[in-house]
């Protein structure tokens, strides 16, 4: 559908009500239904752009994420930030089933991962920018014993521990639904 718009003439910045003077209330409305047709696609697109690759969701988004090991589903809250990754699940009691912490890094890097002030038992994955597990390690409570990547990973994925090994996850299988990182 065209809808056809006068083309009142601003003089400045402090006439742009004047486009809404010369328009009839059917002609607003359809005004507005396009410009937020508009947005809402633009939207959309930058959206599905932020995600493109891995099907996954920007890294600043908030609350917890879905990722998809096989045909496994994963609750995922995400470690985007430095402080957001400096703190991990420290002091956490328990962890709900089927959930965990994807931590984001801006690179591939050789990650190392801790369990300082964490009571809880995890495995950690580590994971490479295309998405495949590169390698897992079980973590023992309150320690500083470093856990590391075997190459460079983009992203490591904190669950509880034994929870890959009782569904035969382990190096070499994708994670669908990975975040994006953040552009520096």
């Amino acid at each position: 559908m065209l809808i056809k718009f006068p083309s009142p003439r601003i003089a400045s910045d402090t006439d742009a009500s004047s486009i809404w003077a010369g328009l009839s209330g059917r002609q607003a409305k359809a005004m507005v239904r396009a410009l937020l047709a508009a947005s809402l696609a633009l939207g959309l697109g930058l959206g599905q752009s932020m995600a493109a690759g891995r099907g996954g969701v920007a890294a600043d988004s908030t609350g917890p994420i879905s990722l998809q090991i096989g045909a496994f589903r994963i609750s995922a809250e995400v470690a985007a930030e430095p402080d957001q990754r400096a703190r991990g699940l420290m002091y956490r009691e328990s962890l709900a089933p089927d959930s965990g912490m994807v931590f984001v890094f801006e690179r591939p890097e050789r990650i190392c991962m801790w369990m300082k002030n964490t009571p809880l038992p995890l495995t950690v994955a580590f994971i490479d920018a295309g998405g495949e597990v590169i390698n897992l390690a079980d973590m023992r409570p309150r320690t500083e014993t470093p856990h590391c990547a075997m190459r460079p990973a983009l992203y490591a994925l904190e669950m509880e521990q034994g929870w890959f090994e009782r569904r035969g996850i382990g190096p070499g299988k994708k994670i669908k639904g990975l975040p994006q990182p953040r552009q520096p």
